[in-house]
């Protein structure tokens, strides 16, 4: 499996002249990461919006049911088949487990004591997490200084943002901050074993993990919060169906298709990018402010995942393109090009 996502992550950071569709592989890393981090930016501010009058368990249910039943619709109209010996199914509900229902269980209890925007750029982090377990655990991947320094950054910009809160609110939200980190790098162990499904379908590992996640909150749904008995507001019911369609079943469809063909840590680059979506998106729906040393965290974090996700070949490139302009500048005369 590493062996063949080293050629998908080089051809991705590298744009050398080869006729087997380079640019397409780069075309494709932009439309599918800018989908990816649109379909999950929307998710914080929603989920916050649901909770309203859905309790947790029974939101992350619903979710995810109504995504499982669109991509088995789909499935079926495509004449594929859902998995069902058992070894696909084990790794179905493990990746679920770790992707979405433990690390959104927490998020989700998270969001009703943070607000949208702050748990956009926490849960924003992803990368940063993903890098230092691909670093010091699995080294599966390439990780190179600058990708050190910019996991640092994106660190430092977590620990104003929770340091800060703290002196505000007396430690009021730590613990949720807290919780939230812990989700994320849930998040970030999936990105890294979820290469594990690489021989199926993305539809079909999104829908199964999907279905196992739904039905396993199901019982605990139908137990502890008694759904029958729930008032939910029109805008809680749009919510929990948008986030079905939208952040569940397509984006994560998305994120299983970026996974195969681009590997952990250039996947987890659309993290950066949805951090100003998320908040943005935070600040329109929900009517947030976005406080001052949210701000700070928030620079800190985009420059240390923008650092931590240069191509491989990037960083080079461009240093080596600055010193062949400064030896033609050095000799005055000699200026052709």
């Amino acid at each position: 499996m590493r062996a063949t996502l080293a050629p998908d992550l080089s051809i991705t950071a590298t744009p050398p002249p080869d006729p087997t569709g380079l640019p397409k592989a780069r075309h494709g890393w932009r439309d599918y990461a800018l989908a990816l981090a649109c379909c999950w930016s929307s998710t914080y501010p929603l989920t916050k919006i649901g909770i309203g009058s859905i309790p947790p368990v029974t939101f992350i249910s619903a979710r995810s049911l109504i995504a499982a039943s669109l991509l088995l619709l789909i499935l079926r109209a495509r004449g594929i088949r859902i998995p069902t010996d058992a070894k696909a199914w084990k790794l179905f509900a493990q990746q679920q487990t770790i992707n979405s229902t433990i690390p959104f269980l927490m998020i989700t209890w998270a969001q009703q004591y943070v607000p949208a925007s702050s748990t956009v750029v926490l849960a924003s982090t992803t990368p940063i997490f993903a890098f230092l377990i691909t670093r010091v655990i699995t080294q599966h991947e390439p990780a190179t200084l600058l990708k050190l320094a910019g996991a640092f950054l994106g660190l430092a910009g977590t620990a104003v943002i929770i340091g800060l809160d703290a002196l505000q609110g007396l430690g009021g939200n730590i613990l949720a901050e807290m919780v939230i980190l812990l989700a994320t790098i849930s998040f970030a162990s999936a990105t890294i074993f979820g290469l594990r499904l690489s021989d199926y379908d993305p539809m079909v590992v999104a829908a199964g993990s999907l279905l196992f996640g739904g039905l396993i909150l199901l019982p605990a749904s139908l137990i502890v919060d008694h759904p029958w008995t729930l008032r939910p507001s029109l805008q809680a019911l749009i919510a929990v169906f948008t986030m079905g369609i939208l952040s569940s079943a397509i984006g994560l469809m998305l994120f299983y298709m970026c996974l195969m063909r681009l590997g952990t840590l250039t996947t987890n680059a659309q993290g950066y990018l949805r951090i100003p979506i998320g908040v943005g998106l935070s600040v329109l729906l929900l009517g947030e402010t976005v406080p001052s040393n949210l701000a700070l965290g928030l620079l800190l974090v985009m420059v240390g995942v923008a650092a931590m996700t240069v191509p491989s070949g990037g960083y080079a490139q461009t240093i080596n393109r600055f010193r062949a302009r400064m030896m033609d500048r050095k000799p005055g005369p000699a200026a052709g090009e």
